[in-house]
């Protein structure tokens, strides 16, 4: 490294450092800094443009153009030079600006007598912050110390802007995270909560970020690397011989810690003067801006692994741990990138609301929110940059939106919002314990979901006459290890005793697509959706099958027992299944153990091969229950995380309602029962639209029931089912339209 960088890079830093130093306002700080720049580099231009909003960059300070063109001129982002680094997040150096193909031409500046042009972006962990600028008459490529000296002070301007050191007057001088910020999202789970911010883990901050003394802040960071290096060593070592895909994260952790060439440029922006944090998140942003500009899905992992490592190496430095002592709020609302299921269940209910940045409708955070009943947010993009421990937040689950700092008017509207869930949930509670019969008498029994024993009270509490589907599985995502029989058992004992006489059916685990096992071993499949999973991986692991089907058998003692089978494509699979209980009860029956009174075993219609398989099928089942989220998204080739194409099809579409019409047919000619479960039996319009096609069942999340009962207690399912017989005769695709319109004329 050539030792005039080193001194001039030091000292450009030092100077920087003595600016902030001084008195004086954001504006003039800005001012000051054009001008050290200007200096330091030899040219005659350096020009500091910030973000006013997330679209518009403004010039906030100048040295070298028009003076009266700051906080005037203004470039969308991708417009002009200075729009194009942003929108890039990538440097610009040209000899020759104005020639170059995407030059804006701002006469206001008066810069068209400068025909150098070199451009950085001033950005911190992935957030777009501004443009650092410098430009000279003559015709020239900066060089590579330049661009690289250029580089190191708009990170340091990055960690000022953090740290609000240019606050002043306008949009782009603004404090940060101090603005209301609107958030768009998907909906993981229904519902709308108002509290305030916890964050899963909080935002490291680095204070320090110019250093005088190299040697002090290299011999930090050596040290701060080597307790990083036997920190991964300990970990790898627990993880010997257990999960595959944990021991390749832990080795990829391994090869950057030890990485020569992290640690070579770590020492090389000390040397030039950053502290040991501000070297080590220089790093970690170049990473992230990699990471958003990759499409390979291996090179995003690894760039991910080097971001959480970059992360550990920061806590480590700074000492701010997960535990900063700040103290939860009364109503915390999560904030998280990602949370696995387990660390979920350990804030339990406490929680008003959860907002992920990454996540998925069908993840381990999603099950355990559904079945926790917490309003969650997905793919909230950016939210843990943005938010702030303590800050107030408003998270509606049921479009998706989170308001973070929101304003006086969208606080009413939300605060209204609430107030008048909380008006129907009272007028709900009236009618708990009477049954869901229709104006023309029919009586539809509803049940709810459950996955953990804390939803069971839900069951007195909500009227629902039983559970249609007790999900097994999250007592295995929860765990690095298979759970044993006997807890398995003792677990499904404690259902059945809490459920007292009512029905509880129990669905066989259902694993693979997007709910995997940390300690089976991955399988690399194009399209998990469609792959190895639910009654595929029980049939192919019996052993797991048996050992489940077992504690299931032992937890009944004598009761009834119902049990489920996931993701049935053909008759043959429910067949094959069916045996395996069959040979369950016959090892109980051999070891004394007390069989069930009376045993059902039923499927889950998922796949729409299994509306056509043989009428056999349909005879010999003892139940079956629509799995109406997989079905859907099979039905209509439409993947529910795909935002572009899950809103796209109506559940109420003519084609889907038929399809179910088809299914219901044909087990009232086998005498089967049939239910249907998932997000729309919980939603009044579209379960009205299912009693009035012929379903008799229905199963959802407890918090709908009160407004479905309510719904169907006010309907005619005769006068339904003439309205959709007519648009089916009529050619319409939908008949949401006139079944709202009817329904408008009903509510009570």
């Amino acid at each position: 490294m050539p030792q005039r960088r080193e001194s001039e890079s030091r000292k450009l830093l030092g100077r920087l450092r003595d600016a902030m130093a001084e008195d004086g306002d954001g504006q003039q700080r800005l001012d000051k800094i054009t001008g050290l720049i200007a200096s330091s580099m030899q040219t005659e231009v350096c020009s500091i443009y910030l973000f006013r909003d997330a679209e518009t960059l403004e010039l906030c300070a100048t040295e070298g153009l028009n003076p009266d063109s700051v906080h005037q001129t203004r470039l969308r982002l991708g417009e002009g030079h200075v729009g194009r680094v942003a929108k890039r997040s990538k440097t610009i150096n040209t000899a020759d600006a104005p020639s170059e193909k995407g030059f804006r031409y701002m006469p206001e500046t008066g810069e068209e007598i400068f025909s150098s042009f070199l451009g950085v972006p001033i950005q911190r962990l992935g957030e777009r912050l501004g443009v650092l600028v410098v430009q000279s008459k003559a015709a020239r490529l900066f060089s590579a110390d330049e661009l690289y000296a250029l580089e190191v002070v708009a990170m340091v301007l990055a960690e000022m802007t953090e740290l609000g050191a240019f606050l002043g007057e306008g949009e782009a001088l603004s404090a940060r995270h101090q603005q209301p910020v609107l958030v768009r999202g998907t909906t993981g789970q229904e519902g709308a909560a108002i509290g305030h911010v916890w964050l899963h883990e909080p935002r490291v901050v680095v204070t320090n970020v110019i250093a005088e003394d190299p040697d002090t802040e290299s011999n930090r960071l050596t040290e701060a690397v080597e307790t990083l290096r036997v920190s991964v060593d300990k970990l790898l070592a627990g993880a010997a011989g257990g999960d595959g895909e944990q021991v390749q994260v832990l080795e990829a952790y391994r090869m950057f810690a030890n990485s020569k060439g992290w640690m070579r440029r770590m020492e090389e922006d000390i040397s030039n003067g950053l502290s040991a944090e501000a070297a080590v998140e220089k790093e970690q942003t170049q990473a992230r801006t990699r990471l958003g500009q990759v499409s390979d899905s291996y090179l995003r992992e690894r760039l991910q692994d080097l971001d959480d490592l970059s992360n550990r190496l920061l806590r480590i430095l700074t000492g701010q741990g997960a535990i900063t002592g700040a103290e939860m709020p009364a109503d915390p609302v999560l904030i998280a990138r990602n949370i696995g299921p387990g660390e979920l269940l350990e804030y339990g209910r406490s929680l008003k609301a959860i907002v992920l940045e990454e996540g998925s409708v069908g993840s381990h955070a999603a099950i355990v929110a559904r079945a926790l009943a917490i309003p969650l947010v997905v793919h909230a993009d950016a939210i843990t940059r943005e938010a702030l421990n303590g800050d107030q937040i408003m998270v509606d689950g049921d479009q998706g939106i989170v308001h973070l700092r929101p304003d006086d008017t969208v606080n009413a509207a939300f605060q209204d919002k609430i107030a008048m869930q909380a008006d129907a949930q009272e007028r709900y509670s009236a009618t708990r314990d009477l049954p869901a019969t229709t104006v023309c008498g029919t009586t539809i029994s509803l049940q709810m979901n459950a996955g953990l024993m804390a939803d069971l009270p839900s069951l007195e509490s909500s009227g629902a006459e039983g559970v249609g589907l007790f999900r097994t599985e999250l007592q295995f995502l929860i765990r690095n290890q298979m759970p044993r029989r006997s807890e398995l058992s003792a677990l499904y004992k404690r259902v059945l005793d809490a459920s007292g006489d009512k029905r509880v059916i129990f669905r066989t685990l259902d694993i693979g697509s997007d709910k995997v096992l940390t300690y089976m071993k991955p399988n690399d499949e194009p399209n998990p959706a469609l792959g190895w999973r639910a009654i595929r991986v029980g049939l192919d692991k019996p052993g797991v099958m048996r050992m489940q089907l077992q504690a299931l058998l032992r937890a009944a003692a004598g009761r009834n027992l119902s049990v489920m089978f996931p993701f049935v494509a053909q008759y043959s699979e429910y067949v094959a299944a069916k045996a395996e209980i069959a040979k369950a009860m016959d090892r109980e029956r051999r070891l004394g153990h007390p069989l069930p009174e009376k045993l059902e075993v039923g499927a889950m219609l998922e796949t729409p091969s299994l509306a056509f398989a043989p009428q056999a099928f349909f005879e010999d089942v003892g139940f079956l229950s629509i799995g109406g989220n997989d079905l859907k998204q099979l039905f209509f080739a439409a993947d529910r995380e795909n935002e572009r194409v899950r809103r796209r099809y109506d559940t109420l579409s003519i084609s889907f309602l038929s399809f179910l019409q088809g299914i219901v047919t044909r087990c009232e000619v086998a005498g089967t029962p049939l239910s249907f479960c998932g997000e729309d039996a919980g939603r009044p319009v579209e379960a009205a639209c299912f009693a009035a096609i012929g379903l008799r069942s229905l199963s959802m999340r407890p918090a709908s029931i009160g407004p479905v009962k309510h719904m169907l207690r006010n309907v005619d399912l005769n006068v339904l089912r003439g309205i959709i017989e007519k648009c089916h005769e009529s050619g319409e695709q939908s008949v949401r339209a006139p079944v709202m319109d009817y329904l408008k004329s009903v509510a009570r």
